[in-house]
């Protein structure tokens, strides 16, 4: 391991911590996949297993960021557990319905409370985030060895809940990933040295973290680039079918992962400099320019050598991303805002997912590629538009999670990196 990432874990506890957080993340790429592939060896039925993993998606992006809110505010551990007994008892419940044959409106109900999945990313960077608050380069290595896990988790997590459910039985991908939530959440909350200390309540004012403007701004870009994924998912595994090689998809999916992995390694052993939202609307122009060469895709080698290399933009993105929550959502909101991002992508996913399978069906798998295209054109078009919101100085309301210091660390003041004045 390089010496950069080996410092990060000089601080006790942060090995056992991010190690959870591997483990309950996993779900997060194994549960929606693992659905679609239940249900379509049980039932044939490929609309359904689309739409509960549709459900799955938009009921975590909107009761993710409730459960992150209420983490601020009381703690990890008192939140994290009971919101993942609820959203493990309805994997259970949808996984029996499935099985016995029970109606499709059973199923729509346990695939909404299987939502309750609290954004167990979001509570590993926030420890981070405490354990590092006043050293921003060891905070750019942490959160870029997060990207990194990240990326790991969909590298592995499609092939063993897909491998699982057609090689043992049905529900096995679903149920494993279930497994490994309860076991991360459980191996996390035990960990108390390192969560970190709920705010007092008098700080909690202000309502949602959503009211940051810069968090606006990051969220709705987030969403369409969540578009971006949603249809590359889909179109891939149509552009892989059309060919013959259905199978092979998830090794393209898997490289598509893997340049992302790469680049974050990479980007956690640089010191950058300039301003956080510089690189950041630089990083989100990078990955919707990488998506027209998809358009000239016409075997699956050369689709996969566009895909790393469409990759290899995502986790410096993401890095930058935190990096920016945290200078604009205040410490006591920081859990909600990282989870809002995730909300965004989520939502964005969900949507570039039908989006996709529309056009495949009504003009085929090439075609498919230019659903990605146009969401990368519209999160260009809304970081343009919010950026002058990201770049400026915050100021502190009620403890900012980079108190008085820039996404960089360097002390705030009160002008633009132009030295002019910010209204």
């Amino acid at each position: 391991m390089p010496s950069s990432y080996q410092a990060i874990f000089a601080a006790p506890g942060t090995r056992g911590f991010s190690a959870a957080g591997l483990l309950g993340r996993m779900p997060l790429a194994m549960m929606g996949i693992g659905i679609v592939t239940m249900i379509s060896q049980l039932t044939g039925r490929y609309g359904l297993a689309g739409a509960l993993s549709a459900t799955l998606a938009l009921s975590a992006a909107v009761l993710g960021p409730q459960i992150s809110r209420l983490v601020d505010r009381h703690g990890q551990a008192r939140v994290l557990r009971p919101a993942t007994l609820v959203a493990v008892a309805a994997v259970g419940g949808l996984l029996i319905c499935a099985q016995r044959g029970a109606p499709d409106w059973t199923l729509f109900v346990f695939a909404a409370g299987s939502g309750c999945v609290p954004s167990v990313g979001s509570m590993v960077r926030a420890r981070w985030a405490e354990i590092y608050r006043d050293s921003p380069r060891e905070l750019h290595t942490a959160y870029a060895w997060e990207s990194i896990v990240d990326e790991l988790c969909f590298i592995f997590g499609p092939i063993i809940s897909i491998g699982l459910s057609t090689a043992w039985f049905p529900e096995a991908g679903p149920l494993l990933a279930a497994v490994f939530l309860l076991a991360g959440v459980v191996w996390l909350t035990a960990q108390r040295a390192t969560e970190p200390v709920p705010r007092p309540r008098e700080e909690h004012t202000g309502g949602s973290a959503l009211r940051s403007p810069g968090l606006r701004v990051l969220v709705a870009t987030f969403t369409a680039t969540g578009g971006i994924f949603g249809a590359v998912d889909v179109v891939t595994v149509a552009f892989a079918e059309e060919r013959g090689h259905k199978a092979a998809a998830s090794l393209v999916l898997a490289v598509y992962a893997l340049g992302s992995c790469l680049a974050g390694v990479v980007f956690g052993l640089l010191r950058p400099t300039g301003p956080a939202a510089r690189r950041w609307l630089v990083g989100v122009c990078a990955m919707a320019v990488s998506m027209i060469p998809l358009q000239l895709a016409g075997n699956l080698p050369f689709l996969a050598v566009a895909l790393f290399v469409a990759g290899l933009s995502i986790a410096p993105t993401m890095v930058t991303t935190m990096a920016l929550v945290q200078a604009h959502v205040p410490r006591t909101k920081l859990t909600e805002g990282m989870t809002w991002t995730s909300t965004g992508l989520a939502v964005g996913v969900a949507l570039g997912s039908s989006a996709a399978g529309w056009v495949v069906d009504a003009a085929g798998a090439q075609a498919g590629y230019a659903v990605p295209v146009a969401a990368g054109t519209a999160a260009v078009v809304v970081a343009f538009l919010g950026y002058r919101r990201l770049r400026g100085p915050v100021p502190t309301r009620g403890g900012h999670g980079a108190d008085d210091r820039d996404s960089e660390g360097r002390e705030r003041n009160d002008t633009d990196e132009a030295g002019e004045r910010v209204a």
